[in-house]
């Protein structure tokens, strides 16, 4: 059970302000929800593997390869601002 003192300390932590009744509220809310997920310790888990994720993911991967690409002209036509054969761009620090 989440007391009405660990909701202050959670609600002075969080900057916010709260009425009695908000406290009450709380307290019984957040018990609720931790009685709930505490239906989790009743699941026979042991045939299971830990995992980070559900669903099997992997990186795809693909080996590097030199390409066709766009002449240079052609790339730099519509660059605001150029100098030589590179983009020209503000200064950033």
């Amino acid at each position: 059970m989440i007391t009405i003192a660990e909701v202050e300390h959670v609600a002075l932590l969080a900057r916010l302000e709260l009425s009695d009744e908000e406290k009450k509220t709380y307290s019984d809310q957040l018990s609720a929800i931790l009685e709930y997920a505490g239906m989790l310790d009743d699941l026979d888990t042991g045939n299971v593997s830990p995992t980070a994720h559900v669903l099997p993911l992997k990186n795809v991967f693909r080996e590097d390869s030199e390409g066709a690409h766009l002449p240079l002209e052609k790339t730099l036509q519509n660059a605001p601002d150029r100098d030589g054969n590179f983009f020209k761009v503000p200064r950033i620090v």
